[in-house]
């Protein structure tokens, strides 16, 4: 019975400490660019995007260029963002394999 009282306290233990680096990457941002670096996102550990740059020469393209350099820098972010999150729970975690995290 101690060890599965043991156990508990360190699930519990663990919660709190991916809890604590939950908070500590929600603050984090990341960066990604499109378009050798025409277009700029910026990405925070939540997923929501924080800052996106267009350099003025982009805008004098056909529209359609401008909206497909916008999303591979956005999908890029994202995806940073998703490993930023996911390396950070992993060195907490200690390896464990954690559902959504990698």
């Amino acid at each position: 019975m101690a060890d599965l009282g043991n156990l508990m306290k360190q699930a519990q233990e663990l919660q709190e400490r991916l809890s604590q680096v939950q908070e500590s990457v929600a603050r984090r941002t990341v960066e990604a660019a499109a378009g050798g670096g025409m277009v700029k996102v910026t990405v925070n550990g939540k997923h929501e995007i924080v800052a996106l740059t267009i350099e003025p020469a982009v805008l004098q393209e056909d529209v359609e260029l401008v909206q497909d350099l916008v999303l591979a820098a956005v999908n890029e972010g994202i995806r940073n963002a998703q490993k930023m999150v996911a390396d950070e729970m992993t060195k907490v975690a200690g390896g464990l394999k954690i559902p959504g995290l990698g």
